[in-house]
């Protein structure tokens, strides 16, 4: 055998990777990862640490992943009917503070601190609320006394050692209404989510007890499956359609289990055999929101393998390609499986880098979210290290959703570039109001060198996205007697982007022309 022979058989199982690492990433992408509070799983590390240790706390992980490439983040801000922020509905959360009720020592807002942190960093923040679970035990005095299972304990189910929100109850569809409209009109945050918890898991032995509920609010329904899942289609209306009012540059997303339905009970679902589906035991019917366009993006808990024959990862993957129904995809792995799970697969390095490759192949899937934030940061198989090194290694934009915005900004204007000792500062104006009366909400910076191609949907011609207020770049990077091309464009909150104005840096140190 030749060395040449030799080498080409040895770098075989390595040509994806390499073709990966040739072709150009994507420009836009959404890239999250889950935060969550309940029982201090991610954040806080415990309860009842002082304000400025939860803030460092905070901000190391938002740190960790912007090195790691991510651009928004989910963050658990109602775990159970109580509140990491200052409600005028419930109580402080004991994952907080250890007491629920009680307030921060020194007083602060968390919630304005967190997003405040996480946009200075570029990222989008997305409120992630639990809608119907209310207690997650049933010890009452552990409760503060404003809870509203105390306040309201006729709205309340008792299910698996835990309080639950009838989901059959008008006044609780309202109830939960009203709760997240007072984080949507006081909080900048950029979407609602929930997860899969809307009706609970079955556990053996137990009845959920909504019989005189539903004799009372029937609605017209015989089969009380079918009324549980219409109570559930209710609220996801009622809360899409209360934040487009509200503000409407708000994203609503939801994160259902993985399974909608398996083929065996219905045509129409996946080639999978799950033991619980989100339609059947949870009453989320997730495919008819997309049919019904109630909520923005969906993020199925996709958290199995692609070596795992009960519910195959790729498998599901193509399902959900077909039922997208327009709306945004992305896709939910589950990095907290890696070397902990039944599933061998989840032992092997490749695993989760094959999935983020499958999801790459379908531009139906704009994204991934992982769960959850402790998973990636404490770097099993290196998956931090290959998004830092390989797969986010260049920025992504977030989508743009067309349904909610589709007009672009207009460009910056008056463009202009200094040279000094510190490397080279870019000015410019921003642009007036487009015709939706939209301005420059941020903006994104090109570099180019002299006769290269002026391609912006390379995001590897990126030199930096500047979520600052101000109008001015530094560009510390610059090498002297060399000629460069600046693009900057604008783009709104949506996303969207202008046309770039650009600016050339000639060889000449200070003579600076603009191309037109």
């Amino acid at each position: 055998m030749t060395i040449r022979l030799f080498l080409f058989l040895l770098l075989l199982p390595y040509f994806p990777v390499l073709l990966q690492a040739q072709s150009m990433p994507p420009k836009r992408e959404f890239r999250g990862v889950w935060i969550a509070t309940v029982a201090n799983i991610d954040w806080p590390s415990r309860k009842g640490l002082s304000p400025v240790v939860q803030q460092q706390e905070f901000t190391t992980i938002l740190d960790a992943h912007q090195k790691n490439g991510m651009n928004a983040v989910v963050v658990q801000i109602r775990p159970v009917a109580d509140a990491f922020y200052r409600s005028q509905y419930e109580p402080w959360s004991e994952w907080l503070t250890g007491k629920q009720g009680q307030e921060p020592n020194p007083p602060y807002d968390p919630l304005a601190f967190m997003v405040d942190e996480s946009h200075k960093r570029g990222m989008e923040f997305h409120a992630w609320f639990n809608p119907y679970r209310a207690t997650f035990d049933t010890i009452a005095s552990k409760l503060s006394p404003t809870h509203v299972s105390l306040q309201h304990p006729e709205w309340l189910l008792t299910y698996g050692g835990k309080k639950i929100f009838d989901p059959g109850l008008p006044q609780v569809r309202e109830y939960i209404v009203h709760v997240i409209l007072d984080v949507v009109r006081n909080y900048d945050i950029d979407a609602v989510h929930f997860d899969d918890y809307f009706y609970p898991y079955p556990v053996a032995g137990d009845t959920l007890r909504d019989d005189s509920t539903f004799v009372k609010y029937a609605n017209g329904f015989t089969n009380i499956d079918d009324w549980r899942r219409h109570n559930v289609n209710l609220l996801i209306k009622m809360i899409y359609d209360s934040i487009r009012q509200a503000k409407p540059h708000i994203k609503f997303g939801i994160s259902p289990f993985g399974v909608w339905r398996n083929a065996s009970d219905d045509p129409l679902g996946s080639d999978t055999r799950a033991g619980n589906t989100s339609y059947t035991h949870l009453y989320a019917d997730s495919r008819a929101w997309l049919q019904q366009g109630i909520l923005d993006y969906i993020v199925p808990q996709n958290y199995f393998s692609t070596g795992y024959t009960v519910v195959n990862y790729e498998k599901l993957t193509k399902w959900w390609l077909q039922n997208t129904y327009g709306r945004h995809l992305y896709m939910g792995h589950g990095p907290y499986k890696i070397n902990k799970n039944a599933d061998s697969t989840w032992f092997h390095p490749s695993e989760m880098p094959r999935q983020i490759r499958l999801n790459r192949q379908y531009p139906q899937i704009q994204g991934s979210v992982y769960f959850s934030s402790k998973s990636i940061m404490g770097n099993p198989n290196h998956i931090a290290d290959s998004l830092q090194t390989d797969f986010y290694r260049y920025p992504a934009l977030l989508p743009t959703m067309p349904w909610r915005d589709s007009l672009t900004p207009l460009a910056p204007e008056k463009l202009q570039a200094k040279r000094h000792l510190g490397g080279l500062t870019l000015t410019w104006q921003a642009p007036p109001p487009a015709t939706d009366g939209d301005t420059a909400y941020y903006y994104v910076i090109y570099r180019f060198n002299r006769k290269q191609e002026l391609n912006t949907e390379d995001p590897r011609n990126i030199l930096a996205i500047h979520r600052q207020k101000t109008t001015t770049f530094t560009d510390a990077t610059v090498e002297p007697r060399k000629k460069y091309v600046y693009v900057v464009s604008a783009l709104d909150r949506l996303h969207n982007e202008s046309m770039g104005n650009k600016q050339v840096k000639k060889k000449a140190r200070r003579k600076l022309i603009v191309e037109k």
